[in-house]
């Protein structure tokens, strides 16, 4: 059973930063041909994409919104994925969810991804 467990969120003021990590477990296939995201979904809006990783070749994309500001990295053994967030903005406070799928490349379509985590609260004060 994939598991993918989410941590490192909180309540940060508006301009701080804040490092994500979610760890993955139970992922019978190649580690080395998938795709892992960090998504997000605030109140009453859609999840969407904010940054994703090809665990093969190491390349990622990131939503407009969060480039410049977000970097998204994977650890050596490919096991878990990070995503440090800086000068946050208010707008970026949301549940931020991350996700994994067995397919070469970057995605930030979440109907490409089949495993997901539960998800951890960013909280970003003006």
């Amino acid at each position: 059973q994939v598991q993918l467990v989410e941590s490192g969120g909180g309540s940060v003021q508006a301009g701080g930063s804040l490092r994500l990590s979610c760890a993955v477990s139970g992922y019978t296939y190649s580690r080395s041909r998938a795709s892992m995201g960090w998504f997000r979904q605030a109140p009453g809006k859609e999840r969407e994409g904010v940054a994703s990783i090809s665990t093969g070749s190491g390349s990622a994309l990131y939503a407009d919104s969060v480039k410049g500001r977000f970097t998204i990295s994977l650890d050596n053994a490919k096991t878990t994925v990070y995503l440090q967030m800086g000068s946050l903005k208010p707008e970026d406070s949301a549940t931020y969810y991350c996700a994994i799928q067995p397919r070469y490349g970057v995605s930030l379509k979440k109907y490409d991804y089949a495993f997901w985590g539960q998800g951890t609260q960013v909280t970003v004060s003006s």
